[in-house]
């Protein structure tokens, strides 16, 4: 369990003790990420993402995809929470490198959000820190993901946490409007999460 005391912006608060317990995501946290994600798509790529793609968007069809992952899942992909006591917060999903170009020891960070109204209070810290240990222990030298290029607080995010641009861009096709993606790569701690 993490114990971080942080100011999250606008906070007019001295100090807000957030309890983040990362673990590896169960069955029985399918609605709550499925919310988390739905939800963190609809706020953070609200001008970027055509608006009917968004709105078309809901936290059922996403648990429903989501449990027969579950079902059929094989390991290849981890799925991590952090939680504040009982209540999911924020969830993370990493694993091997997809890209054509990986190499071994490649990782990837698939995807991470934070229930919006927690933005700024480390359950993003959290996670991202313990994606990078748990994808040392699997093996993985170095992390890549892919972010849009127009999604300035994600890439400031990540550039926090240590990942840096490698020059690598993208396409992604939403709603038959192609985005421009960017790469980010950072390399596992050897033996401790991120500090930062």
């Amino acid at each position: 369990m993490l114990n971080e005391s942080v100011d999250p912006p606008g906070c007019r608060c001295s100090s807000l003790l957030l309890m983040t317990e990362i673990r590896v995501m169960t069955g029985g946290d399918i609605e709550a990420v499925s919310a988390i994600r739905v939800h963190g798509w609809q706020r953070a790529y609200a001008g970027i993402v055509p608006q009917p793609c968004l709105d078309a968007m809901t936290v059922a069809a996403d648990a429903a995809r989501r449990r027969a992952w579950f079902e059929n899942d094989t390991g290849r992909v981890e799925n991590l929470v952090s939680a504040d006591g009982a209540e999911v917060t924020g969830w993370a999903s990493h694993g091997p490198y997809r890209g054509e170009d990986a190499e071994p020891g490649d990782g990837e960070l698939y995807a991470i959000y934070v229930r919006p109204d927690l933005i700024g209070t480390g359950a993003g810290r959290a996670l991202v820190g313990a994606v990078l240990t748990r994808a040392a222990d699997r093996g993985f030298r170095r992390v890549r993901l892919w972010v849009l290029a127009d999604n300035a607080p994600a890439r400031r995010f990540y550039e926090k946490a240590g990942f840096v641009r490698d020059g690598a861009e993208q396409l992604e096709d939403y709603d038959e409007v192609s985005l421009r993606e960017v790469r980010y790569v950072r390399g596992t701690p050897p033996s401790s999460p991120a500090s930062w």
